[in-house]
């Protein structure tokens, strides 16, 4: 089922029912959609709540330049819209990011933190000319599928690839350049310690954009309650590349992280 959520018109994809929500946040350029084959993997278990971020997908496109905490207040206004009581932030990406720093406010009912190679908290590790070529490729129908490729560690299957690149087009240009610009330079480290809540992280072995070795320096040693796994033979679009591997590693870390506590 889809909805729009809160006065700036957020389109929410819902799925499954359960007394754990998974708020599930795509990448920089996808929507929703990056999530359906985990939801369908995991919606027998869990309310799975995926929302497009602002500027993506199906959602409206920024009037002002967004930053990640703007992101984050979207995500909480969905949260109260839904009303949901016990949840856990999946985030992907940019969406870990956006995770990162909602879960740092300790909003009430946050269960736990799951990450897919996400953003670090600190500035990505970007270099300018990277930087000129992703603002380039806005639009860039070509452009876009040369950097899906580069950062998948098997190609994705040709239907699945023309689906993702699709998504990325579907971005407003507003928001594609503000995280670009923006988002992706915000260094949020000091909120970090302010994390109380259980934190998994799912990393590819072979991303090059967030390896595992980066996100143990930048998110495991400033959260005392982080543990990453690497899977193998994957890059940087892990929902996409291994659903399998990601919806059952999300499932064992959501029920290690809200089992009850023995007495």
């Amino acid at each position: 089922m889809a909805r729009a959520v809160n006065d700036i018109g957020l389109h929410v994809v819902e799925q499954g029912a359960g007394d754990v929500a998974l708020v599930l946040l795509h990448y920089f350029g996808g929507s929703a959609q990056a999530w359906a084959a985990i939801s369908n993997q995991l919606a027998a278990e869990y309310h799975c709540v995926a929302p497009d971020l602002r500027g993506f997908g199906a959602s409206v496109a920024p009037t002002t330049d967004i930053t990640v905490s703007d992101y984050a207040d979207d995500v909480a206004a969905v949260i109260a819209a839904l009303q949901l009581e016990r949840y856990v932030l999946v985030g992907h990406s940019m969406g870990g990011k956006i995770a990162l720093a909602l879960a740092a406010r300790r909003p009430r009912g946050l269960a736990a933190l799951i990450l897919v190679a996400p953003s670090p908290p600190t500035p990505e590790p970007m270099t300018e000319d990277a930087r000129a070529s992703f603002l380039a490729a806005y639009g860039d129908r070509a452009a876009i599928e040369q950097a899906i490729n580069k950062i998948t560690a098997q190609p994705l299957a040709p239907a699945l690839l023309a689906e993702v690149v699709a998504d990325n087009l579907r971005a407003s240009h507003a928001a594609w350049r503000a995280w670009l610009e923006g988002g992706s330079r915000e260094d949020l480290a000091a909120q970090m310690p302010a994390i109380a809540v259980p934190v998994g992280i799912i990393a590819g072995a072979s991303d090059p954009n967030f390896p595992p070795a980066l996100l143990e320096r930048e998110i495991v040693r400033r959260i005392r309650t982080a543990q990453l796994v690497a899977v193998a033979n994957a890059g940087h679009l892990l929902p996409l590349e291994a659903p399998a591997d990601v919806a059952r590693l999300i499932r064992s870390y959501v029920q290690s992280f809200t089992a009850p506590a023995v007495a």
